[in-house]
């Protein structure tokens, strides 16, 4: 029985450790990924998709949206005077708020009108409109008799 006791012990150690594991992983991640690119939210009604981007921080002069081949890019760029209040001899005793470029990249679905995307920046929020083309509809053909 007491060999049992510590089989199960070691086995839910072992098993522990897997799941300790596998949170550190995520959750160091946490710092150096994560808060390095925006959140985003992607919606889809009728006419349009929508994105819709967290942040904070950065201007629309430091924002940049392009389309190429199928793929939206979304790139935002820091602002040097925001590095520089970082360095002024601080000490920091926790710095969640980053203030560092990014690049994201999202392939769009066939059936957008590529040429209507429009964005808008307002309150720290990015939100870029990707309409839908008209679906074709079957036409009819009509036919005659004789010629």
């Amino acid at each position: 029985m007491a060999n049992d006791l510590e089989r199960y012990n070691e086995n839910r150690r072992r098993d522990l450790s897997i799941f300790d594991d596998f949170f550190d992983s995520m959750l160091g991640a946490w710092g150096s990924y994560s808060s390095k690119i925006p959140a985003v939210d992607v919606e889809e009604n009728a006419d349009n998709y929508m994105i819709k981007a967290e942040m904070p921080g950065f201007s629309k002069e430091n924002v940049k949206i392009t389309v190429d081949k199928h793929v939206l890019k979304i790139s935002g760029t820091v602002d040097e005077t925001e590095k520089e209040k970082d360095n002024d001899g601080k000490k920091y005793l926790i710095k969640e708020r980053r203030h560092e470029s990014f690049e994201r990249s999202f392939s769009l679905p066939e059936g957008l009108d590529e040429s209507g995307i429009t964005a808008d920046f307002s309150n720290g929020v990015l939100e870029i409109t990707l309409p839908k083309t008209p679906e074709e509809k079957p036409r009819q053909i009509d036919v005659k008799i004789g010629r």
